[in-house]
């Protein structure tokens, strides 16, 4: 620490560096300090902020750190990435349990890391549901998942889906996950894709969830 006296007090400076690992993530943190004691206080504010991340699979994280220095914001980036790295792993075990539970429906092709779900349906062959699984951090450091439901048939099952039914899917899956929650929502998607002889399909979970179809 360097200090040096001044008309308004004794001025000092901290350089710290801090190397860790949240989970799977590894960082190393650089971070400078400006102390400013007079008689009446101390005060204390993070003047320079540089944060060195491992490469990981989440693209995510880049914009998040960039914007994390440029604000040194050393307390949103702790309290951001445990956020993040939590849903992270509730995503894994969730996706993991599915597999599980319905090992023919279920499919990671990224296996356990894998950011999307396809489920599949033995009895419309071509037929397939992908849900994608993202954790979005805001400008704020707020820390989100965000699913969505992409769908993939055949192109004669479009061409008789006269009520737009496949159209609908991604906002139907989307009322769901408000009515259910993630883990409820998924649970009855493969339960009607699984037992359905035609699954044209988060709207009928969602109207078996009283939820109406087509709403956000």
């Amino acid at each position: 620490m360097s200090t040096e006296m001044t008309e308004k007090g004794e001025i000092g400076i901290q350089r710290h560096k801090l190397s860790g690992n949240c989970q799977m993530i590894t960082f190393q943190v650089e971070f400078q300090i400006l102390e400013v004691q007079t008689k009446e206080n101390l005060s204390t504010v993070i003047t320079d902020l540089n944060i060195i991340m491992e490469s990981t699979t989440y693209p995510e994280l880049s914009e998040f750190v960039s914007r994390a220095e440029e604000r040194r914001a050393l307390f949103m980036f702790f309290r951001s990435l445990h956020c993040f790295v939590e849903w992270c792993e509730y995503q894994k075990r969730t996706f993991k349990h599915f597999k599980e539970k319905y090992p023919e429906a279920v499919h990671l092709s990224e296996g356990a890391s894998s950011s999307h779900m396809g489920i599949r349906s033995a009895s419309q062959p071509g037929f397939e549901l992908v849900i994608v699984w993202r954790v979005h951090i805001d400008a704020e450091g707020k820390v989100l998942p965000k699913l969505d439901l992409l769908t993939q048939v055949p192109q004669r099952a479009l061409e008789l889906d006269e009520k737009g039914v496949i159209e609908m899917a991604p906002a139907s899956f989307r009322v769901l996950l408000g009515v259910l929650g993630i883990e409820v929502a998924l649970e009855s998607l493969l339960r009607v894709v699984c037992t359905e002889a035609e699954p044209m399909l988060p709207n009928r979970a969602a109207q078996e969830a009283g939820a109406a179809p087509g709403g956000v």
